[in-house]
């Protein structure tokens, strides 16, 4: 009770300020509109740090709804139905929303507003992660600072127990996959093997 007889104002919950994100209208001029898209509950165990959603995830309210969901999931070594189980896995992107396409093609980089405004908030709700992975440039760049993705995907071991660096599983990188036999040699079988033993230890 404060001094003034007043009961102090309670916590948010995780679901509450979910709520609160999905709502928000920070970047009202994006070109699809805002659709701020965030996976997440008070115990997951894995976090998938991304960039931003594409078009796909944008019009279904899914995260990953297109090959390059596919692609991570066979990284990881797990199926849809886990992908999607967020007692085990979150997603939160560095930009929430569809950032827009750029002029040369691609998508825009994430809104460099999105991860101050909510990421910290989100991520002090979620206390039992147990590994991040990293996936791309603007995520690594947020938390590790800037440096070659596909060199910190080979040197996985020195960011672990806490994050996983990982390319981007877009279309663009099977090109790299294939000049690159260590990352299907070592890194995605170690990146399955703590996926595993974490999913696992969350199942009991």
């Amino acid at each position: 009770m404060s001094p003034d007889g007043a009961a102090p104002p309670c916590a948010p919950t995780l679901s509450d300020l979910l709520g609160e994100v999905r709502g928000c209208r920070a970047c009202a001029d994006l070109p699809l509109g805002p659709r701020p898209l965030v996976h997440a509950a008070a115990d997951s165990r894995i976090l998938i740090a991304s960039q931003a959603p594409g078009t796909k995830a944008h019009l279904s309210g899914r995260s990953f709804d297109d090959a390059s969901g596919i692609r991570l999931r066979d990284w990881m070594g797990i199926d849809e139905a886990t992908f999607w189980d967020t007692r085990l896995v979150a997603i939160m992107p560095m930009g929430l929303c569809y950032p827009g396409r750029l002029p040369k093609g691609g998508d825009c980089p994430p809104r460099p507003n999105c991860a101050p405004l909510w990421r910290a908030r989100v991520l002090a709700l979620m206390p039992s992660i147990e590994l991040t992975l990293l996936v791309g440039a603007y995520s690594q760049a947020h938390v590790l600072g800037p440096g070659p993705v596909g060199e910190r995907a080979l040197d996985f071991r020195a960011y672990l127990p806490r994050y996983f660096p990982l390319p981007h599983p877009s279309w663009r990188t099977g090109a790299w996959e294939a000049r690159t036999p260590r990352f299907r040699a070592e890194v995605i079988p170690a990146l399955r093997a703590h996926v595993r033993a974490i999913i696992e230890r969350a199942r009991g």
